[in-house]
């Protein structure tokens, strides 16, 4: 596999300042190392700039950096489309709002080659607000209700190229849901699966049959993994804690089957905050998951010390 590092020092979605030095943290714990000691072609294609762009204002008065967010959004798009034609984009974040430009992105290119795209979504946060809706005006809490083709956003986002059927989207991990996307939910088909589900069911079952869906449709996969879907015990770097989070063992198998199946086609890595990690714990961890993403197996482990 060629992997494609894109780096997005993006943090204006998020309420909490530092997402920007994700990308750094993460070339720090060594993620290029470990995908081409795993045999990987690995091109790691800095960062991308921070766009400038200009919407006009919203009637919601509380929703923060619009025109940037909105502005990064086309630009991430563009480039997810064009690195995905010779290789496996990783996007290095950032914020979650991000996703509202990879994930278009994909969707063009699955598109293009006549192949649905499907998204599983490893969060603690549906993040299906909209404009209208989104109270704290953060909008790291928007990007799937854009890439779903939801209402409200001509004319402040991009055009979208081609929506993702929200049939197409599983989400894992969820655990902080407000009433209006509680609201937003009911009227999709987006698969989501709570802790609780999780508990009663145990993740690799209903990972297995969102995988088994993405196959027989003959589907391209993308992956948006935050990091929050993390327990914060493992994983603190966050400015987002949500209690009861994905365990390390869940987590890593969910790497593996994903690995298994060889249908994953772009990864993103959102939210890291270094300003709030401990010895680069949480940095080292999205190292390890992304690895065993990309074949490590569990005996190949390596022991940590922290």
């Amino acid at each position: 596999m060629h992997c494609k590092l894109i780096g997005v020092p993006l943090q204006e979605g998020a309420s909490q300042l530092g997402c920007e030095m994700g990308p750094s943290a993460l070339r720090v714990a060594g993620l290029a190392a470990a995908l081409s000691g795993l045999g990987h072609e690995v091109s790691d294609l800095g960062n991308l700039s921070a766009p400038t762009g200009k919407v006009e204002l919203h009637p919601n008065d509380v929703i923060q950096n619009l025109d940037k967010i909105s502005a990064w959004t086309g630009i991430l798009a563009d480039a997810a489309y064009r690195e995905s034609g010779d290789g496996m984009p990783i996007f290095l974040g950032g914020d979650h709002s991000l996703s509202a430009g990879t994930v278009s992105g994909m969707a063009r290119r699955a598109a293009e080659i006549g192949r649905p795209l499907f998204v599983l979504w490893l969060d603690a946060h549906t993040d299906l607000h909209s404009l209208d809706t989104t109270e704290s005006g953060n909008l790291h809490g928007v990007p799937v209700a854009y890439f779903t083709g939801g209402n409200g956003f001509d004319g402040y986002f991009p055009p979208l190229a081609v929506a993702v059927a929200t049939s197409n989207v599983c989400m894992i991990g969820i655990r902080s849901v407000d009433p209006a996307e509680r609201a937003a939910l009911n009227a999709t088909e987006i698969t989501v699966h709570d802790m609780r589900t999780i508990d009663e069911h145990g993740i690799a079952v209903l990972l297995r049959t969102f995988l088994d869906r993405v196959a027989e449709a003959g589907g391209l996969l993308h992956v948006s993994l935050d990091v929050d879907f993390l327990d914060p015990t493992v994983a603190p770097a966050v400015g987002t804690t949500v209690p009861g989070g994905a365990s390390f063992r869940e987590a890593h198998l969910v790497m593996e089957m994903l690995h298994d199946s060889g249908l994953v086609s772009s990864l993103d890595l959102v939210e890291l905050n270094p300003f709030l990690d401990e010895r680069g714990r949480t940095a080292t961890l999205l190292v390890d998951l992304t690895a065993s993403l990309m074949g490590r197996k569990v005996l190949d482990r390596p022991t940590r010390s922290y």
